[in-house]
């Protein structure tokens, strides 16, 4: 009787959601507040969904940051503020555009290196076809 009370009670608390933030899905008031929220959430990464920004992802986890950026814009913050303290949070990988660094020389070479191997194909190709 005891498992299955306990079972029954592990499925009613499985079946329970978070609550979201205040601010998660609602804008705010000012309009310019609300804009640079906006363009702020389009350029950091969902941790959870890793391929969708803040401002798109429905997990509960990007709805806390959107808050969280709402909460801070609306207190007087500025977005790089914001931005930066976010970075120094989750690391560089939370932004869509990561500053350039040792860790991230491949990410912003690899683009170069491939588009020159592509190239050097093609020209290669070319020359056989004379």
């Amino acid at each position: 009787m005891k498992r299955i009370a306990a079972a029954l009670l592990l499925l009613s608390l499985a079946g329970q959601t978070r609550v979201p933030a205040a601010l998660a899905d609602t804008q705010l008031a000012d309009p310019r507040q609300e804009a640079a929220a906006r363009t702020l959430m389009e350029t950091l990464r969902c941790v959870v969904c890793q391929g969708q920004s803040i401002a798109d992802s429905d997990a509960t986890m990007a709805g806390d940051m959107r808050a969280l950026v709402r909460g801070r814009i609306q207190q007087g913050e500025r977005p790089d503020a914001i931005r930066e303290w976010l970075i120094s949070r989750y690391g560089d990988y939370i932004s869509y555009d990561p500053p350039l660094s040792p860790v991230t020389w491949p990410l912003w070479l690899a683009p170069v290196v491939l588009l020159g191997i592509g190239a050097w194909l093609a020209r290669s190709s070319f020359r056989r076809r004379r």
